[in-house]
Protein backbone atom coordinates (compact mmCIF):
# COMPACT_ATOMS: atom_id res chain seq x y z
CA UNK A 1 0.00 0.00 0.00
CA UNK A 2 2.88 2.38 0.75
CA UNK A 3 4.31 1.73 -2.71
CA UNK A 4 0.96 2.49 -4.35
CA UNK A 5 0.69 5.71 -2.36
CA UNK A 6 4.26 6.77 -3.23
CA UNK A 7 3.70 6.35 -6.97
CA UNK A 8 0.28 8.04 -6.75
CA UNK A 9 1.71 10.95 -4.74
CA UNK A 10 4.55 11.52 -7.21
CA UNK A 11 2.19 11.80 -10.19
CA UNK A 12 -0.23 14.12 -8.37
CA UNK A 13 2.58 16.40 -7.17
CA UNK A 14 4.01 16.55 -10.70
CA UNK A 15 0.60 17.62 -11.98
CA UNK A 16 0.24 20.53 -9.55
CA UNK A 17 3.80 21.68 -10.14
CA UNK A 18 3.33 21.80 -13.90
CA UNK A 19 1.54 25.16 -14.19
CA UNK A 20 1.58 25.06 -18.00
CA UNK A 21 -0.24 21.74 -18.04
CA UNK A 22 -2.68 22.97 -15.40
CA UNK A 23 -3.56 26.14 -17.32
CA UNK A 24 -3.36 24.57 -20.77
CA UNK A 25 -5.95 21.97 -19.84
CA UNK A 26 -8.61 24.68 -20.18
CA UNK A 27 -7.66 25.60 -23.76
CA UNK A 28 -9.31 22.77 -25.71
CA UNK A 29 -12.54 22.59 -23.62
CA UNK A 30 -12.88 26.38 -23.87
CA UNK A 31 -12.31 26.22 -27.63
CA UNK A 32 -14.96 23.54 -28.09
CA UNK A 33 -17.46 25.42 -25.94
CA UNK A 34 -16.93 28.69 -27.81
CA UNK A 35 -16.45 27.45 -31.39
CA UNK A 36 -18.72 24.42 -31.43
CA UNK A 37 -21.08 25.33 -28.61
CA UNK A 38 -21.85 29.02 -28.93
CA UNK A 39 -20.82 29.30 -32.60
CA UNK A 40 -22.90 26.37 -33.89
CA UNK A 41 -25.78 26.58 -31.43
CA UNK A 42 -28.05 28.48 -33.82
CA UNK A 43 -27.20 26.24 -36.76
CA UNK A 44 -27.85 23.04 -34.80
CA UNK A 45 -31.13 24.36 -33.45
CA UNK A 46 -32.24 25.39 -36.96
CA UNK A 47 -31.33 21.96 -38.41
CA UNK A 48 -33.34 20.25 -35.68
CA UNK A 49 -36.28 22.54 -36.24
CA UNK A 50 -36.02 23.99 -32.76
CA UNK A 51 -35.86 27.64 -33.78
CA UNK A 52 -39.60 27.97 -34.25
CA UNK A 53 -41.37 29.23 -31.15
CA UNK A 54 -43.53 26.75 -29.32
CA UNK A 55 -42.13 23.71 -31.11
CA UNK A 56 -41.21 20.49 -29.23
CA UNK A 57 -37.50 21.29 -29.69
CA UNK A 58 -37.73 24.95 -28.71
CA UNK A 59 -35.83 24.20 -25.48
CA UNK A 60 -32.86 22.62 -27.27
CA UNK A 61 -29.64 24.29 -26.09
CA UNK A 62 -26.53 23.07 -27.89
CA UNK A 63 -24.14 24.54 -25.31
CA UNK A 64 -26.01 22.77 -22.53
CA UNK A 65 -25.97 19.58 -24.58
CA UNK A 66 -22.21 19.83 -25.14
CA UNK A 67 -21.20 20.58 -21.56
CA UNK A 68 -21.40 16.97 -20.26
CA UNK A 69 -19.41 15.94 -23.33
CA UNK A 70 -16.78 18.57 -22.52
CA UNK A 71 -16.43 17.06 -19.05
CA UNK A 72 -16.15 13.60 -20.59
CA UNK A 73 -13.55 14.82 -23.08
CA UNK A 74 -11.50 16.44 -20.30
CA UNK A 75 -11.56 13.34 -18.11
CA UNK A 76 -10.71 11.14 -21.09
CA UNK A 77 -7.82 13.29 -22.33
CA UNK A 78 -6.29 13.74 -18.89
CA UNK A 79 -6.64 10.09 -17.89
CA UNK A 80 -5.22 8.56 -21.06
CA UNK A 81 -2.38 11.08 -21.45
CA UNK A 82 -1.37 10.56 -17.81
CA UNK A 83 0.12 7.26 -18.97
CA UNK A 84 2.61 9.26 -21.03
CA UNK A 85 4.65 9.60 -17.83
CA UNK A 86 5.24 5.85 -17.93
CA UNK A 87 6.89 6.09 -21.35
CA UNK A 88 8.85 9.17 -20.31
CA UNK A 89 10.07 7.39 -17.18
CA UNK A 90 11.27 4.56 -19.43
CA UNK A 91 13.18 6.95 -21.67
CA UNK A 92 14.83 8.85 -18.82
CA UNK A 93 15.72 5.76 -16.81
CA UNK A 94 13.53 6.47 -13.80
CA UNK A 95 11.33 3.46 -14.52
CA UNK A 96 14.35 1.15 -14.42
CA UNK A 97 15.21 2.47 -10.95
CA UNK A 98 11.77 1.83 -9.46
CA UNK A 99 11.39 -1.54 -11.19
CA UNK A 100 14.55 -2.83 -9.49
CA UNK A 101 13.44 -1.40 -6.13
CA UNK A 102 11.60 -3.52 -3.53
CA UNK A 103 8.29 -2.16 -4.84
CA UNK A 104 6.17 -4.78 -6.55
CA UNK A 105 5.37 -4.05 -10.17
CA UNK A 106 1.68 -4.55 -9.48
CA UNK A 107 1.83 -1.78 -6.86
CA UNK A 108 3.61 0.52 -9.32
CA UNK A 109 0.99 -0.15 -12.01
CA UNK A 110 -1.93 0.41 -9.64
CA UNK A 111 -0.29 3.58 -8.31
CA UNK A 112 0.07 4.88 -11.87
CA UNK A 113 -3.57 4.15 -12.67
CA UNK A 114 -4.80 5.78 -9.45
CA UNK A 115 -2.53 8.79 -10.05
CA UNK A 116 -3.96 9.32 -13.54
CA UNK A 117 -7.47 8.78 -12.17
CA UNK A 118 -7.06 11.39 -9.44
CA UNK A 119 -5.64 13.98 -11.83
CA UNK A 120 -8.46 13.36 -14.34
CA UNK A 121 -11.12 13.79 -11.65
CA UNK A 122 -9.53 17.07 -10.54
CA UNK A 123 -9.43 18.30 -14.15
CA UNK A 124 -13.04 17.25 -14.71
CA UNK A 125 -14.22 19.13 -11.62
CA UNK A 126 -12.27 22.19 -12.72
CA UNK A 127 -14.49 22.33 -15.83
CA UNK A 128 -17.34 23.38 -13.53
CA UNK A 129 -15.69 26.80 -13.49
CA UNK A 130 -17.36 27.38 -16.88
CA UNK A 131 -20.86 26.81 -15.46
CA UNK A 132 -21.69 30.45 -14.54
CA UNK A 133 -20.66 31.65 -18.03
CA UNK A 134 -22.64 29.23 -20.20
CA UNK A 135 -25.98 29.17 -18.41
CA UNK A 136 -25.89 25.50 -17.36
CA UNK A 137 -27.57 24.72 -14.05
CA UNK A 138 -25.48 22.49 -11.76
CA UNK A 139 -26.59 21.65 -8.22
CA UNK A 140 -24.44 20.46 -5.33
CA UNK A 141 -26.18 17.07 -5.49
CA UNK A 142 -25.18 16.75 -9.16
CA UNK A 143 -21.55 17.40 -8.23
CA UNK A 144 -21.71 14.67 -5.58
CA UNK A 145 -23.06 12.30 -8.24
CA UNK A 146 -20.45 13.35 -10.80
CA UNK A 147 -17.41 12.64 -8.59
CA UNK A 148 -17.75 8.81 -8.34
CA UNK A 149 -18.72 8.56 -12.03
CA UNK A 150 -15.69 10.66 -13.00
CA UNK A 151 -13.54 8.37 -10.87
CA UNK A 152 -14.95 5.24 -12.53
CA UNK A 153 -14.49 6.64 -16.05
CA UNK A 154 -11.01 8.00 -15.31
CA UNK A 155 -9.94 4.69 -13.76
CA UNK A 156 -11.04 2.80 -16.88
CA UNK A 157 -9.35 5.19 -19.29
CA UNK A 158 -6.16 5.33 -17.18
CA UNK A 159 -5.97 1.54 -17.32
CA UNK A 160 -6.31 1.64 -21.12
CA UNK A 161 -3.57 4.27 -21.28
CA UNK A 162 -1.27 2.22 -19.03
CA UNK A 163 -1.74 -0.84 -21.23
CA UNK A 164 -0.77 1.16 -24.33
CA UNK A 165 2.18 2.77 -22.52
CA UNK A 166 3.43 -0.64 -21.35
CA UNK A 167 3.64 -1.82 -24.95
CA UNK A 168 5.26 1.24 -26.50
CA UNK A 169 8.81 2.44 -25.89
CA UNK A 170 8.85 6.08 -27.00
CA UNK A 171 6.79 9.14 -26.12
CA UNK A 172 6.38 9.96 -29.82
CA UNK A 173 4.93 6.52 -30.51
CA UNK A 174 2.57 6.80 -27.55
CA UNK A 175 1.29 10.20 -28.64
CA UNK A 176 0.77 8.99 -32.21
CA UNK A 177 -1.26 5.97 -31.10
CA UNK A 178 -3.33 8.05 -28.68
CA UNK A 179 -4.09 10.66 -31.36
CA UNK A 180 -5.32 7.88 -33.65
CA UNK A 181 -7.65 6.66 -30.89
CA UNK A 182 -8.60 10.03 -29.47
CA UNK A 183 -10.71 11.65 -32.17
CA UNK A 184 -12.73 8.58 -33.28
CA UNK A 185 -13.54 7.75 -29.65
CA UNK A 186 -14.42 11.37 -28.90
CA UNK A 187 -16.57 12.14 -31.93
CA UNK A 188 -18.29 8.73 -31.81
CA UNK A 189 -19.26 9.10 -28.15
CA UNK A 190 -22.06 11.65 -28.46
CA UNK A 191 -19.93 14.28 -26.74
CA UNK A 192 -20.07 16.78 -29.61
CA UNK A 193 -23.17 15.83 -31.59
CA UNK A 194 -26.31 13.72 -31.03
CA UNK A 195 -25.88 10.10 -32.09
CA UNK A 196 -28.88 9.90 -34.40
CA UNK A 197 -29.28 8.43 -37.88
CA UNK A 198 -25.87 6.74 -38.00
CA UNK A 199 -25.08 3.99 -40.54
CA UNK A 200 -24.98 0.48 -39.09
CA UNK A 201 -21.18 0.10 -39.13
CA UNK A 202 -20.71 3.39 -37.32
CA UNK A 203 -23.45 2.58 -34.82
CA UNK A 204 -21.59 -0.65 -33.94
CA UNK A 205 -18.42 1.36 -33.22
CA UNK A 206 -20.44 3.75 -31.06
CA UNK A 207 -21.80 0.86 -28.98
CA UNK A 208 -18.37 -0.69 -28.33
CA UNK A 209 -16.84 2.68 -27.47
CA UNK A 210 -16.49 2.93 -23.65
CA UNK A 211 -16.56 6.71 -23.92
CA UNK A 212 -20.12 6.52 -25.27
CA UNK A 213 -21.42 5.14 -21.97
CA UNK A 214 -19.19 7.50 -19.98
CA UNK A 215 -20.51 10.61 -21.73
CA UNK A 216 -24.08 9.35 -21.49
CA UNK A 217 -23.72 9.00 -17.70
CA UNK A 218 -22.55 12.61 -17.45
CA UNK A 219 -25.56 13.64 -19.57
CA UNK A 220 -27.91 11.67 -17.33
CA UNK A 221 -26.65 13.55 -14.26
CA UNK A 222 -26.39 17.07 -15.72
CA UNK A 223 -29.18 17.22 -18.30
CA UNK A 224 -31.78 15.25 -16.30
CA UNK A 225 -33.41 13.70 -19.42
CA UNK A 226 -36.34 12.33 -17.42
CA UNK A 227 -37.60 15.91 -17.15
CA UNK A 228 -37.54 16.42 -20.95
CA UNK A 229 -40.17 15.65 -23.55
CA UNK A 230 -39.69 12.49 -25.62
CA UNK A 231 -38.99 14.41 -28.90
CA UNK A 232 -36.34 16.53 -27.17
CA UNK A 233 -34.66 13.47 -25.62
CA UNK A 234 -34.59 11.77 -28.99
CA UNK A 235 -33.22 14.85 -30.77
CA UNK A 236 -30.42 15.11 -28.20
CA UNK A 237 -29.62 11.40 -28.53
CA UNK A 238 -30.29 10.71 -24.86
CA UNK A 239 -32.09 7.39 -25.39
CA UNK A 240 -29.05 5.17 -25.91
CA UNK A 241 -30.26 1.81 -27.20
CA UNK A 242 -28.85 -1.64 -27.97
CA UNK A 243 -31.25 -3.87 -29.90
CA UNK A 244 -34.13 -1.51 -29.04
CA UNK A 245 -33.31 -1.76 -25.33
CA UNK A 246 -32.73 1.61 -23.68
CA UNK A 247 -29.56 1.37 -21.60
CA UNK A 248 -30.15 2.40 -18.00
CA UNK A 249 -27.75 4.42 -15.86
CA UNK A 250 -27.00 1.37 -13.70
CA UNK A 251 -26.21 -0.73 -16.77
CA UNK A 252 -23.81 1.96 -18.01
CA UNK A 253 -22.02 1.94 -14.64
CA UNK A 254 -21.67 -1.83 -14.89
CA UNK A 255 -20.41 -1.70 -18.50
CA UNK A 256 -17.75 0.94 -17.75
CA UNK A 257 -16.79 -0.83 -14.52
CA UNK A 258 -16.35 -4.20 -16.25
CA UNK A 259 -14.29 -2.63 -19.04
CA UNK A 260 -12.14 -0.91 -16.42
CA UNK A 261 -11.62 -4.13 -14.48
CA UNK A 262 -10.61 -6.01 -17.63
CA UNK A 263 -8.15 -3.37 -18.78
CA UNK A 264 -6.60 -2.85 -15.36
CA UNK A 265 -5.93 -6.60 -15.14
CA UNK A 266 -4.36 -6.69 -18.61
CA UNK A 267 -2.42 -3.47 -17.96
CA UNK A 268 -1.10 -4.78 -14.63
CA UNK A 269 -0.10 -8.12 -16.18
CA UNK A 270 1.66 -6.42 -19.10
CA UNK A 271 3.37 -3.91 -16.83
CA UNK A 272 4.48 -6.67 -14.46
CA UNK A 273 6.03 -8.64 -17.34
CA UNK A 274 7.73 -5.60 -18.88
CA UNK A 275 11.48 -5.54 -19.04
CA UNK A 276 13.19 -3.23 -16.60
Amino acid sequence: MEAVFAVWQRDVIKFFRDKGRLIGSFAMPFMFLILFGSGMSGAMQAMLGGDSSGGPLADFDFVEFMFPGIIGMTVFNTAIFSALSVVQDKEFGYMREILVSPMSRVSIAIGKVLGGTTIAVIQGLMMLIFVPFIGVSITFMMILQLIPIMFLVAFTISAIGLLIASILKTAQGFQMVIQILLFPMLFLSGAMFPLNGLPLWMDIIVKINPLTYSVDMFKEIILQPETMSAPLRQAMGLDLKIFDHIITFTEEVVVVGVIGAIFVVFATMKFSNAES
